[in-house]
């Protein structure tokens, strides 16, 4: 706004200069109100309507000179308009400025000299300071703005970095809160059934075989194993693979390696193109989508064969997960809240989630995730390359 009320004031205190002539007629007058009128449309346009204060475009310089040029012409009082005219550009472009301010004072002198037949020296003093005051009042409000911006881009940088120890926090929260919750379920659910269980075996050995307790006990036993294998699943997947220790290719081979050992379902990590090093977080997720994909495999396919291919294919990661269980029918069934967590944490990856199943035919799980265009400077081991089959346990 300051910037506008002084293009209108230098504007508008040249047009009386520019009729103080004794014998001006009328149609000298709109000679030279006219091109004051359509130079400020002009500027309102360009500068005040399209917002070109910060960046002036460069339609709005060549009118505004030329429409200056031409007042000058028609009558020198017009002269000092062109400081006017390069007030947008005093902050973005202060040698601009500047160097406008001295072609302006130069002018000024050559048209009192051409003009009078000399140059009064007050008259040319006057102008030597009135420019070195103008040049040096424009390159301090540029210094000024200059300062402002890089004040505003320090203040932009503490507030992100200031977000990302703020993200980095919760994260740290939500995996300590996980280990917390893990710690607890081994040390009361998890011990409780293996509790359970001990003592269910050795009532089983005092009853006689083949007796209606004795099978009933050996039921209460199977639940009680099922609980604490589940329980002990529930602990691994509160607390997954140590990533900062290893990478997302690794920790997955040691959930194949984990799966064909207790159950002896062939079970198998295959890796294809250059593996990228993922953020932490992220890793963290897809390997519990992994898990989450193997448990239901294995909780509910029992298949033969399981495989996950990690495909990094340049800018994203493929996920695939593939077992030859006995296969479901999507449409049919209600959806469970192992899917719905995984496909929702993909979401809040800005990647893709996919089930695809046939009865009798194994399901596959596909996933894809988006790869950094600059990976961090950790690179995976060189051991993640490469394919590699985790056979089942003997």
């Amino acid at each position: 706004m300051g910037q506008h009320a002084f293009f209108a004031t230098v504007l508008a205190l040249s047009v009386p200069g520019a009729l103080a002539g004794a014998d001006m007629t009328i149609g000298a007058a709109l000679s030279r109100i006219g091109p004051a009128v359509g130079l400020a449309l002009w500027y309102a346009y360009w500068i005040a309507l399209r917002g070109g204060a910060d960046r002036p475009p460069l339609p709005y310089l060549v009118g505004a000179l030329a429409g200056w040029a031409f007042m000058a012409v028609v009558d020198p009082a017009f002269l000092p308009v062109a400081v006017a005219v390069l007030s947008p550009y005093w902050l973005r472009r202060a040698w601009w400025s500047a160097g406008g301010v001295l072609v302006l004072g130069a002018a000024w002198s050559w048209q009192s000299l051409t003009t009078d037949g000399s140059v009064d020296v007050r008259e040319l003093t006057g102008c030597v300071l009135g420019t070195a005051v103008a040049v040096t009042i424009t390159c301090y409000v540029a210094t000024l703005d200059h300062e402002s911006h890089k004040r505003q881009r320090l203040l932009d940088e503490l507030t992100a970095t200031q977000a990302e120890r703020a993200a980095a926090e919760r994260q740290a929260g939500t995996l300590a809160e996980r280990q917390r919750l893990a710690r607890e379920v081994h040390d009361t659910l998890t011990q409780g059934f293996a509790s359970i269980a001990m003592l269910l075996d050795a009532a089983r050995d005092d009853l006689p075989p083949d007796s209606p307790a004795a099978r009933r006990v050996e039921q209460a036993m199977r639940t009680a194993r099922d609980n604490l294998a589940e329980s002990r699943r529930l602990v691994h997947a509160l607390r997954p693979a140590p990533l900062d220790r290893t990478h997302l290719a690794d920790a997955v081979r040691e959930l194949t390696a984990r799966l064909a050992e207790e159950t002896g379902t062939e079970a198998y990590t295959v890796v294809t193109g250059r593996p990228v090093a993922l953020p932490p977080s992220t890793e963290g997720e897809l390997l519990r989508v992994v898990q989450e994909a193997l448990t239901n495999a294995r909780r509910h396919a029992r298949p033969v064969s399981v495989s996950v291919t990690l495909s990094y294919l340049g800018d994203v990661l493929a996920i695939d997960i593939q077992d030859d269980g006995t296969g479901f029918a999507p449409a049919s069934r209600h959806t469970g809240i192992g899917l719905i967590t995984m496909r929702e944490r993909i979401a809040a990856l800005h990647g893709t989630f996919a089930v695809e199943s046939t009865p009798g035919e194994g399901t596959t799980v596909a996933v894809t995730v988006p790869l950094p265009a600059e990976p961090p400077s950790s690179e995976p081991s060189a051991a993640v390359s490469g394919t590699d089959r985790m056979a089942p346990a003997s």
